[in-house]
């Protein structure tokens, strides 16, 4: 048997590296600044007094598999070389940082630990949080201001499944210096942060009745797509939610130059009118305000990065606001339920 030659990827062009196969790569946890991030998880449930350490691999993306206690941290994460590849083509790298690393580890590590001690199956659980086994949809309708569910992750996460309303409230819990105690006091949420808080230090110090399998899906030591082959299928699935979605649509409204000196840079004119905008756009097309002030506000930051300009006139104006309408038609179902 002929001896696999290790790939020097790192000294590849862009264009090269896209070429290589996932499982090609070589990586690991180990070595990487992702195993101090996994080190300080495990200090804080030690600090909670916590015996759960929950296992870590390299996935496709952050993830937990369903009723196994191991957390997917997406691969790209290992190495800076590849999250500036994430980030050229999916204009971000959820989790690049060590604060955003964390927030996402105390949320895996929810899931984690429900799935440990089978807690979802617990009478109080499924009082609080609702029935586990509920079917995940592509979207979900949250309701911004409501108080009967904590705030961690972005756009009201803890709304979209009673599995992820648990690892949400786990996630607050976790946190350190959160002082959830004071900043959900007046909040129906907290029950469910006090059942927490009671359920940890009953199952603290037992052993997990549940431990995580051999198999650990979405691997990316498996995975035998290219780069290139991953991020096309990874923007398709995204869909409209693809942040770089609508910027051939946006260079077609806006100019990708600064033709003279009256031009201005499109984002400011979309803050500059946002409110307008989104009055006409709540009359017209029914959606709440809230939900048009964040598309708009998705809009004008990819206007920021493709560096577009405007000229500030009429034409400009009923222009991009035809396009926001015919977005906010065209995804009504999604908009309405939290996903733009």
């Amino acid at each position: 048997m002929k001896k696999k030659i290790a790939i020097n990827w790192e000294k590849l062009s862009n264009d090269e590296l896209l070429q290589v196969r996932i499982k090609d790569l070589g990586l690991q946890i180990s070595g990487s600044w992702l195993e101090t991030a996994i080190e300080l998880l495990h200090q804080e449930l030690e600090a909670r007094d916590l015996c759960f350490r929950p296992a870590c691999y390299l996935s496709d993306e952050w993830l937990c598999p369903d009723k196994e206690p191991i957390i997917g941290i997406p691969f790209c994460l290992a190495h800076p070389r590849l999250i500036s590849i994430e980030i050229e083509m999916m204009y971000e790298a959820e989790g690049d940082n060590q604060a955003d690393c964390m927030k996402l580890l105390r949320h895996e590590c929810g899931h984690a630990i429900n799935y440990a001690y089978k807690l979802y199956t617990r009478t109080r659980w499924r009082e609080l949080f609702g029935c586990f086994t509920t079917r995940y949809s592509d979207s979900y309708r949250y309701q911004p201001y409501s108080r009967r569910f904590v705030v961690h992750l972005d756009d009201h996460y803890a709304q979209a499944h009673p599995d992820e309303d648990f690892a949400e409230t786990f996630a607050v819990w976790l946190s350190p210096g959160n002082q959830w105690q004071q900043k959900y006091a007046k909040w129906p949420a907290l029950q469910k942060l006090v059942y927490v808080d009671s359920l940890m230090k009953k199952i603290g110090s037992h052993p997990p009745i549940v431990t995580a399998s051999s198999s650990t899906p979405w691997a990316a030591h498996r995975m035998r797509s290219t780069l290139a082959s991953y991020y096309e299928r990874k923007r398709n699935q995204l869909g409209s939610e693809f942040k770089g979605y609508y910027d051939d649509s946006l260079k077609n409204v806006f100019s990708t130059e600064l033709k003279n000196e009256k031009n201005v840079r499109a984002a400011k004119i979309l803050r500059k009118h946002k409110r307008s905008i989104v009055d006409h756009l709540a009359t017209w097309t029914g959606h709440r305000k809230f939900d048009l002030h964040k598309l708009i506000n998705r809009i004008t930051a990819r206007c920021e990065s493709l560096e577009l300009y405007a000229s500030d006139d009429l034409k400009e104006l009923i222009g991009v606001t035809a396009f926001l309408a015919t977005i906010a038609c065209g995804t009504g179902r999604n908009i309405s339920q939290g996903r733009i």
